[in-house]
Parts: C-alpha cells; sequence; structure tokens
C-alpha cells in the first residue's frame, strides 16, 4: 500500500464518539460488531473511548474492515 492509501485510510475511520453513534443508531450491540469482526466486546469498547488510559485504536486490515463496516451501518441508518 501507497502512503497516499495509508493517510486515505487512515481518515475514513470516523472518531470514536461517532463511531459509537454510528453502531447504536443501527441498533448494533458492541458484543455483534465485535463478533462479525472476530475480536471481543472489549476491544469494541477501547476503540469507541477516546482519551480513557485503556483506549485503543484498530490497525492495518482490521481498522479498514471496521471503516468498511461503520461505512456501511451509516448507509443503512442514513438511507444513502
Amino acid at each position: 500500500m501507497t502512503l497516499v492509501q495509508d493517510v486515505r485510510e487512515e481518515r475514513r475511520l470516523p472518531p470514536p464518539s461517532m463511531a459509537a453513534a454510528i453502531r447504536r443508531a443501527a441498533g448494533v450491540s458492541q458484543a455483534r460488531l465485535a463478533a462479525e469482526l472476530g475480536v471481543d466486546r472489549v476491544t469494541v469498547a477501547r476503540w469507541e473511548r477516546s482519551g480513557a488510559p485503556w483506549s485503543r485504536t484498530p490497525r492495518g486490515e482490521l481498522r479498514r474492515r471496521y471503516a468498511d463496516l461503520l461505512a456501511e451501518l451509516e448507509r443503512e441508518v442514513l438511507g444513502r
């Protein structure tokens, strides 16, 4: 992947609070989202909590899959 592609992928992921809002608006639990991505529910909780000492950001392929899933959920919620 090129530098520009890396930057583009980095920008696709919404801020943690918005990611949580998209998930909730779609009626999806952290556990269900975690199962879809093959991670633990606590991992999703960490992704959705910025600023906490235990917060995390997904990386690599998992980040891309998470961003794609959030984008799909957002389209469903907003009807775009």
